[in-house]
């Protein structure tokens, strides 16, 4: 058994799930040659809703975050998450958005796409896979890892073994709701080492306790890599603690070879920042409690706080435990998709639209429409063909891979962000979030016109005209 590798999520998935992905690059950059200096595998750094949060919430280009973080980090490798042909926006997009985006991103540095699918149709990761090996990256196709009577280890290896045909070069356990058990993720596992050839890596998450040991049994069962975050970023609905699972394997057969001294310095850095998000109230310490819910609704610790809004919205926050009682029939209904962005947001929208209408799928979400029909992939399990004409009437459902119903979007897509276009990223910020991203341009060249204003104004007090 060679040494455990880590993948440390404190740039990514810690901050996403903890201060709801609010760390900026400058609060980064002072970090990133200490941390390139520890040996991980990997550091996550990119994707998932960093992308969405620079432009939405921190006035960043994400892609202009990419490259400084490439710049700093000479040794190790960059890491994203990308939705498969939703790439990291919340809808499908046609292929040649897809195969431009994986290229534009192993450009600019990331070295590993971690690529899921919500409801793990294959078909929807094709495109992704094919353009991330075009380009010389690492495609780590991923298992949406869930719960439910149609799923099960055997399921999961037959998945993980399309994934490998396709030219994966390693397979994620994507636990997202921190549902994997720890036997049964030994089982898990064991199951697909002897079932696939290529690297296995683990992803989960603390909010129900069990995150620790879930990794533990997993190394035990030989899975080759693991994700956690720094202990200040840990634990939580983010990652197990990274100096623990290092201590854990000191000197065993399983040693990461990562110094502890050195990663103290790393959580030095980032224990001031945690207490300032805590003053700020971006994070909640209320998150840091185990949730038992996870265990009980299968509910992701995202998912469950949108809910928690959405009731509160409309003044009903009295029915939230009615809302996750609903969560698995509507789950049922709609073929047991994965709860994963975006069919966490979907299924849980609708059944809070259920409770508070005190009926049932008398108030049809757009989205969940577009599930029933297929415009998201294919379900785990087929939906009953009567609840199919309850949602989507006299429509016919989509059985063939929904991208192919998509024509080719950049031309046209270039032909629109023209007037605000400063590098050819730009034509795909605005693909993915359009009306968020022609507000950051207009930021993004008030701020480029007062600079030059301040540099005429300068060269003016020097050189009077």
């Amino acid at each position: 058994m060679p040494k455990v590798n880590i993948t440390e999520t404190v740039l990514r998935d810690s901050h996403q799930s903890l201060i709801a992905t609010r760390m900026t690059t400058e609060q980064m950059l002072p970090i990133l040659e200490e941390m390139d200096r520890i040996g991980y595998y990997s550091l996550e750094a990119w994707g998932g809703a960093t992308f969405d949060a620079c432009l939405r919430f921190l006035n960043e280009d994400p892609w202009v975050r990419l490259r400084k973080i490439r710049d700093k980090v000479k040794n190790t490798k960059l890491q994203m998450l990308f939705r498969g042909q939703n790439i990291l926006g919340y809808r499908h997009y046609a292929d040649d958005v897809v195969e431009y985006f994986v290229q534009k991103s192993i450009d600019n540095g990331i070295d590993i796409i971690r690529i899921f699918d919500a409801l793990n149709d294959a078909r929807n990761l094709e495109t992704s896979i094919k353009a991330a090996i075009k380009e010389n990256g690492h495609a780590q196709a991923a298992i949406s890892y869930t719960i439910s009577p149609v799923h099960s280890n055997e399921s999961f290896a037959q998945y993980a073994k399309q994934l490998e045909d396709m030219g994966a070069h390693s397979i994620c356990i994507k636990d997202m709701a921190g549902l994997l058990k720890p036997y049964t993720a030994y089982e898990l596992v064991k199951t697909l080492k002897e079932t696939v050839k290529i690297p296995v890596q683990l992803h989960t998450h603390y909010t129900s306790g069990l995150a620790s040991m879930t990794l533990l049994k997993a190394i035990e069962a030989g899975v080759d890599a693991v994700d956690t975050a720094i202990s200040p970023m840990a634990m939580g609905t983010s990652q197990p603690p990274t100096e623990a699972m290092v201590a854990t394997l000191e000197g065993t057969e399983y040693d990461t070879e990562l110094n502890l001294n050195q990663l103290d310095r790393i959580a030095r850095y980032f224990s001031p920042l945690r207490e300032e998000y805590i003053k700020s109230g971006l994070l909640d310490t209320d998150i840091l409690k185990v949730d038992v819910n996870a265990l009980l609704y299968q509910v992701p610790g995202g998912m469950l706080s949108n809910l928690v809004s959405q009731l509160k919205q409309a003044g009903k926050s009295d029915k939230l435990i009615e809302v996750l009682e609903e969560v698995p029939r509507v789950r049922e209904d709609s073929g047991y998709p994965p709860l994963v962005t975006p069919t966490s947001q979907i299924v849980g929208s609708q059944a809070t639209f259920n409770i508070i209408t005190g009926e049932r799928y008398k108030t049809i979400t757009k989205e969940f429409r577009g599930l029933v029909k297929g415009e998201y992939g294919e379900t785990p399990v087929s939906i009953k063909p009567e609840f199919v004409k309850q949602i989507i009437g006299d429509e016919e459902q989509i059985t063939k891979r929904p991208a192919d119903n998509l024509k080719p979007e950049l031309d046209t897509l270039r032909e629109k962000v023209k007037a605000y276009s400063e590098q050819d990223e730009d034509v795909l910020t605005y693909t993915l979030f359009e009306q968020v991203a022609a507000k950051f341009f207009d930021i993004r060249k008030a701020a480029k016109y007062k600079v030059d204003l301040d540099n005429a104004d300068s060269v003016n007090k020097v050189h009077p005209v």
